[in-house]
């Protein structure tokens, strides 16, 4: 697979070959410097696949792809695990943290051959989110793929989220409200200030005080609704 590698840092870029030395399926065709190289590599060599590092002088990995026509397959290197959630936003293959572990660039490579089967899509970060989309999370060391049908609940903890999905809690570097934009309305309803519910995940409603509602989710959640909102919901959930 014809790989080109963006970083700024000479140092990551040569650390990089040498961990994909062990893996004869991809070939280094390139490599650049910041997005105005990247750019000229990219039209002149096509690669399949890039090795995309974010905070990069002048404009950042994600303004790169933006304005890409073709977007091969990305995989994010980067010190910074804030855009984690960002990056999977775009169909990212995978986002390695610095300095790259040799196994997880190994998990990467071996999720980037199961999709290799399937065309790359163009990056567009103005796109909802619908249900079958897969996202990373990340909670310290732990690392997650995870569909968004599966997320249950999303809860406000000031300027971050906690995401609910089966037994797992992670915190999301990015207020509700920010999320709320790129959530598909039709599957995510906001429930509260404080809350937005995955409309499949709801297990029972019952009457709560003057005229709201208290749903209860499948993990065991009780959620308040206010009477407005618990307007909307009855609007949203019936005949």
């Amino acid at each position: 697979m014809k790989t080109l590698l963006i970083d700024d840092e000479r140092l990551a870029r040569a650390e990089l070959k040498r961990l994909l030395a062990r893996h004869p399926e991809i070939e280094i065709v390139g490599e650049a410097a910041n997005a105005n190289q990247a750019d000229a590599r990219i039209a002149e060599l096509k690669p399949d696949l890039l090795f995309l590092d974010i905070q990069m002088p002048g404009r950042n990995g994600f303004e790169l792809l933006t304005g890409l026509e073709r977007q091969p397959r990305v995989i994010f290197t980067t010190a910074y695990d804030e855009y984690a959630f960002r990056a999977f936003e775009i169909s990212a293959v995978d986002y390695l943290l610095k300095p790259i572990d040799a196994s997880r660039l190994a998990q990467a490579l071996e999720r980037l051959g199961t999709l290799a089967a399937e065309p790359p899509q163009r990056s567009d970060l103005s796109r909802r989110l619908g249900e079958t989309d897969q996202v990373l999370l990340r909670d310290g060391d732990n690392c997650w793929f995870v569909k968004m049908r599966d997320i249950r609940l999303f809860e406000s903890e000031g300027n971050y989220t906690r995401v609910l999905f089966a037994e797992h809690r992670p915190l999301l570097p990015r207020s509700l409200n920010s999320l709320e934009e790129r959530l598909d309305p039709a599957i995510f309803f906001r429930a509260s200030r404080r809350h937005i519910i995955n409309l499949r995940s709801v297990e029972k409603i019952e009457p709560w005080f003057s005229g709201g509602l208290l749903v209860r989710m499948s993990g065991g959640e009780k959620i308040e609704m206010s009477r407005r909102q618990g307007q909307r919901f009855r609007e949203i959930m019936s005949l």
